[in-house]
């Protein structure tokens, strides 16, 4: 399965925060803190988010997979931005599918393109359209759908005081390949709040609809998030908790975990 921000140059972050002391540092961590929350902020950054969880399958297997997820945006022209969001999953599965021995490798890549406007617009909300497309990645058929697929995604969401509100949506049908065929809308509304010296706290579902088996999988994530920096570069370290609400019958289920690092580079 799976948060806006002022942004300034890296060097001028840098300046700035030494010349005005730590109040304009913290104003600056704070800012790229929020841009985070923000889907397709002119950011580039990259998360390495670990996840873990159990209970699929008769015989409660367990997985863990580690997503690295790239945020890269390129400026189109003085009012549009494109937004290149790619997922791309490391896993380790024990007995996913029954008594299936355990399988590790890469998954199947999702890769989203947003068609952004540079500015919100004059209520405050920020948006972007584009493609999403599902690219047969796996190292192992366990890992993976065996499918190429390909449909819309959309992502709107404002932010009022520290406050970034928004809903993040795709579906994917399959057209090639040998697998069962896919046909997926994923949703995930998202509400985070920004805390002046960068803590950020998140509540979102990663909630998907397989047309196919008509199932629901529906997890509900608190996460924790804290903008920090190691010399010159920022990053974020967060960790969080999730609750199965509803999942098929092969799970997953009860409880689990997620935590990681985001590595930041402001323009």
């Amino acid at each position: 399965m799976i948060s806006v921000r002022v942004a300034s140059t890296a060097a001028a972050i840098v300046l700035t925060a030494a010349l005005a002391g730590p109040s304009q540092a913290e104003d600056n961590a704070e800012d790229l803190a929020k841009k985070l929350s923000n889907p397709i902020a002119s950011l580039i950054s990259v998360p390495f988010q670990f996840n873990w969880d159990q209970g699929y399958g008769p015989n409660d297997g367990d997985k863990g997979y580690v997503n690295i997820q790239p945020v890269i945006p390129f400026s189109l022209n003085d009012n549009w931005n494109l937004i290149s969001r790619t997922i791309l999953p490391i896993t380790y599965q024990n007995d996913i599918a029954g008594p299936s021995g355990n399988q590790f490798g890469l998954g199947d890549i999702t890769q989203s393109l947003f068609f952004s406007p540079k500015k919100p617009t004059a209520n405050g909300i920020i948006w972007g359209v584009g493609p999403a497309f599902l690219i047969p990645t796996a190292t192992d058929d366990l890992l993976g759908s065996e499918k190429w697929g390909a449909g819309p995604t959309a992502v709107v969401l404002k932010q009022i005081g520290p406050w970034t509100v928004g809903m993040l949506a795709n579906h994917i049908w399959s057209f090639a390949g040998d697998g069962a065929d896919v046909n997926s809308t994923f949703l995930q509304p998202f509400v985070s709040y920004t805390t002046k010296d960068a803590w950020t706290f998140s509540l979102n579902t990663e909630s998907t609809y397989n047309w196919e088996a008509r199932q629901w999988s529906v997890p509900i994530n608190f996460q924790v998030a804290k903008l920090i920096r190691i010399d010159k570069q920022p990053i974020s370290l967060f960790a969080g908790v999730r609750y199965w609400a509803e999942s098929p019958d092969s799970g997953p289920d009860g409880f689990g975990v997620r935590t990681g690092i985001t590595l930041l580079f402001p323009k």
